[in-house]
């Protein structure tokens, strides 16, 4: 069965009861959230410009959608489909352009999220219960796929540039080392023993 998106699909996430998939057009700059049961694309959400990933928070009530150009992380609403806030990343010292939001994690508590921001070379913190960038974390160059390990005390960030991975503490929010790894690493998964 083929259902019908945006030029470009991208991100694609599944709700945490499994009724919804979320996905993301490139070039169409949209959402797309689709029912399970039916394979029905229910509703397109505009978003800004070249979102790549989309991520539901723990409860399932929100998406998370990052625009690599846009610069922003759009908060959208399940219930009401309405983008209800865009998350911004002003960093000192660095130009605007590049701050390009991309991978996107929880923690299973929904209190923090953490947002990989591409050649901007840091992690973002957020408190998620005010929408608000608690810290940056400097990692490596071009950073875009972070993975959290299953008790949530580890974070890894792949930073394309410098060819390595950063490991990070969820503690402390301040990294333990970076591991040299194969040329250009886009995302990493962790694997739970």
């Amino acid at each position: 069965n083929t259902i019908s998106v945006g030029v470009e699909p991208e991100g694609v996430s599944i709700s945490p009861n499994g009724d919804l998939v979320a996905v993301t057009s490139e070039t169409t700059n949209m959402l797309h959230l689709i029912r399970t049961d039916t394979g029905e694309n229910v509703d397109n959400i505009l978003v800004a410009s070249r979102p790549r990933v989309a991520e539901f928070t723990p409860d399932g009530k929100k998406i998370w959608v990052s625009s690599e150009v846009g610069g922003v992380v759009s908060v959208i609403d399940v219930a009401t489909r309405k983008v209800e806030q865009e998350l911004k990343f002003p960093i000192q010292g660095v130009r605007a352009d590049n701050v390009q939001p991309v991978g996107i994690r929880f923690r299973k508590d929904g209190i923090q999220a953490f947002v990989a921001l591409g050649p901007a070379n840091r992690v973002a913190v957020i408190d998620v219960p005010n929408l608000q960038v608690a810290k940056y974390i400097i990692v490596g160059t071009r950073v875009w796929h972070l993975a959290l390990t299953p008790g949530d005390d580890l974070l890894f960030a792949t930073n394309g540039g410098t060819n390595d991975v950063t490991a990070i503490s969820v503690g402390s929010l301040s990294p333990l080392k970076s591991i040299k790894v194969g040329r250009q690493p886009w995302g990493a998964a962790v694997l739970a023993k």
